[in-house]
């Protein structure tokens, strides 16, 4: 088995998948909490929180199965990224705690739901802010000495992770509009239509702006975008980039209620295989390899017999879930 598969790419690919499953799965959920301030408090609010109430507490399976991976399965990495990144990741855990109970009480406390509809923005918006940061930060690079971090405290706040964040509050936010689009009628729909056009544009400037910032953030980065002859591959991204976003425009300007959010999710899966490219083999850019930071064999070996059970399971329940909730969102209440 060692000889027929690489299992640090492997596990490396599976990672990335849940991260990719994350965003797919909870960016929306976090994008209508941000838009939140945006819809009338009463009918326009509740339809927009009907339409993730079923779903929404399952998301963050992929954030633990990318967090725990990590860890597992590249634990030196996982101990140079942590310290590093200890103030994002943990205003991030602490934001997602804070969204979830004011989920919940919203509902169970009516009289102050004005409060925890704040409560609920502020927690998508801090979450998510902290996720683009630590993003941002980890791909601008992580002071390393030896086998361990070597930068300060404030190394990950840097004009170029706040840009990262404030992207991904925009993308996200596209993600929850786009995603009311299909899942509401009426009022709201004509409401998230109108929002997503702008944040559409938005997202679209934040994607030009994350891109053309990163291969000047380190000479290798720049090599393996523009060295010849892989920019013939590494061109295609930002081309395709670009026809997903028209694709995305002409989508919202034809009202279409499915494809714009399957746009969406095309843009941040271009924006991966733009952040792969730039940082692979590299789990800490431009410090430690993949094979580098990987646990032995026999313990990736023994985690690929765990995750290609239970990854299938959590899909299939999770798509199960979905299968059961789609559909346009009545108004009735969440309990």
């Amino acid at each position: 088995m060692a000889t027929l598969l690489d299992l640090p790419t492997l596990w490396a690919f599976v990672i990335a998948f849940a991260v990719f499953a994350y965003v797919v799965m909870d960016g929306f959920d976090l994008g209508i909490g941000i838009l939140f301030p945006f819809f009338s408090p009463g009918p326009e609010r509740d339809s927009a929180m009907n339409s993730v109430a079923p779903v929404w507490d399952g998301n963050e399976t992929w954030l633990v199965l990318g967090g725990g991976g990590l860890m597992a399965a590249f634990p030196l990495a996982y101990a140079i990224i942590l310290p590093a990144l200890y103030a994002p990741i943990i205003a991030m855990v602490l934001a997602l705690i804070f969204r979830g109970v004011a989920f919940e009480f919203r509902w169970r406390d009516p009289g102050h739901r004005r409060y925890w509809d704040f409560a609920f923005t502020t927690g998508s918006v801090a979450a998510t802010l902290a996720q683009g940061i630590t993003l941002g930060a980890l791909l601008q690079g992580i002071a390393v000495e030896g086998r361990s971090y070597a930068g300060g405290w404030w190394d990950w706040l840097t004009p170029f992770s706040l840009l990262v964040g404030v992207s991904l509050v925009i993308g996200y936010a596209l993600l929850g509009a786009t995603w009311l689009v299909m899942k509401t009628e009426g009022a709201v729909q004509d409401h998230s239509f109108r929002l997503a056009g702008k944040l559409a544009i938005g997202l679209i400037i934040c994607i030009g702006l994350v891109s053309a910032a990163t291969p000047f953030l380190s000479g290798a980065y720049y090599e393996r975008w523009f060295a010849w002859p892989q920019v013939l591959f590494t061109a295609q991204v930002p081309l395709l980039v670009g026809l997903c976003s028209g694709a995305l425009v002409v989508s919202l300007m034809r009202r279409w209620e499915y494809w714009p959010f399957l746009l969406t999710l095309g843009l941040f899966a271009l924006c991966l295989v733009g952040l792969g490219i730039s940082m692979f083999p590299h789990v800490v850019p431009n410090a430690v390899t993949i094979h580098e930071a990987a646990a032995p064999h026999a313990s990736l070996q023994f985690m690929l017999v765990g995750a290609s059970v239970l990854i299938p399971i959590i899909l299939a329940y999770t798509g199960y879930a979905y299968w059961v909730f789609r559909g346009k969102t009545g108004h009735e209440g969440y309990h």
